[in-house]
């Protein structure tokens, strides 16, 4: 297989993620009992805290009690990421790098669906916003990167559409 050392930047970067996804809930669980929360810095009380909270939904605390049905759609997916990764042009290292966080959040997080019964470990709040974790950002900037790797090479692939514009407000 021709990709094969290119696997070493999409595991090396979802190892990365895996560890301090589990190590920082471990802090978590270790020093924050269930449900309360700490604050580190006074002056960001209202805006940031970590909190420990079981989540049993997906992100932003959507479809309560699916866990372990998440957990299979979670390997799904990463079983889809690992087989259209050697698909990836060997230039394209946004895309790369996406796939890398995507698969690191998706194996974080159903480690902690195994673990727990279901549940995942969230831990950060920041104002209203639905508390997350490690594993859930990776996710989330992933799917970012993903977006703006298909815009920009949408963007090379139309050459010609920039061209016709340039043409048209020169003709004006």
């Amino acid at each position: 297989m021709k990709n094969r050392n290119s696997y070493w930047l999409l595991f090396g970067i979802a190892a990365i993620v895996i560890l301090l996804d589990q190590v920082t809930k471990a802090m978590v669980l270790e020093n924050l009992p269930s449900g309360t929360a700490w604050m580190p810095l006074d002056w960001l009380a209202p805006y940031a805290r970590f909190v420990n909270w079981f989540n049993s939904g997906v992100a932003f605390g959507l479809f309560q009690g699916g866990g372990m049905l998440f957990a299979v759609l979670a390997m799904v997916v990463a079983g889809g990421i690992i087989y259209y990764y050697p698909r990836i042009p060997h230039e394209d290292k946004l895309m790369q790098v996406a796939f890398g966080l995507m698969l690191g959040g998706a194996v974080g997080n159903v480690i902690d669906r195994l673990r727990f019964g279901g549940n995942v470990i969230d831990f950060i709040s920041v104002g209203s916003f639905p508390v997350f974790n490690i594993a859930d950002s990776a996710v989330t900037i992933g799917v970012g990167l993903m977006l703006l790797a298909t815009l920009l090479e949408n963007r090379k692939k139309s050459p010609a559409t920039s061209a016709d514009e340039s043409t048209e407000v020169q003709d004006s």
